[in-house]
């Protein structure tokens, strides 16, 4: 029975690097052959005195390989400097990202439009403010539209809570 060119694609794979090494971890498995996607935008740069554009990671730490994984394909992916590990239980079970996914970062990535790194919050996560006055303040996200998120604040012993609208970007999961 023939394969359906679906299955003969090869599913996409995360690689989870050390910090500030995700293009070391590409430029290493690149020359080996390894298919790799490493999303990047447009960002400011210091150094020094000097501040410049640079291309930075859109998704910080990680990057992502399409390739079959047999045992030998994945000892030599581990063996890049850089690398923490490959997403998964063990080199037979790895975490597979939906071709879908990637796709959408992918166009935003390639398109003109200003992309930015995002807090992934959930509907009901405990959250902590990053800054400004109500910095440290830690809260249950209640509601988030694209502007602004709905942080309720409790007093567990009086079962009372205060709720108060801020900005999603400065929230981090606490």
């Amino acid at each position: 029975m023939p394969e359906s060119a679906e299955t003969l694609i090869k599913p996409w794979r995360v690689l989870w690097t050390h910090s500030n090494c995700e293009r070391l971890v590409h430029d290493q498995l690149a020359v080996r052959g390894f298919d790799l996607f490493l999303p990047t935008t447009e960002a400011w740069s210091r150094r020094g005195r000097v501040r410049t554009r640079a291309r930075v990671p859109l998704l910080r730490g990680y990057l992502f390989v399409r390739h079959d994984m047999d045992r030998a394909s994945y000892l030599e992916v581990c063996k890049a400097r850089g690398l923490v590990r490959v997403l998964g239980e063990r080199w037979d079970r790895l975490d597979v990202v939906p071709d879908s996914e990637l796709e959408a970062i992918r166009r935003l990535a390639d398109s003109e439009f200003t992309v930015l790194p995002y807090p992934y919050l959930r509907h009901g996560q405990r959250v902590r403010i990053t800054e400004g006055p109500l910095a440290n303040i830690e809260g249950i996200l209640v509601d988030t539209n694209p502007k602004k998120g709905l942080l309720v604040v409790s007093v567990e012993l009086l079962r009372r809570s205060v709720a108060v609208q801020l900005d999603c970007t400065l929230l981090e999961a606490a």
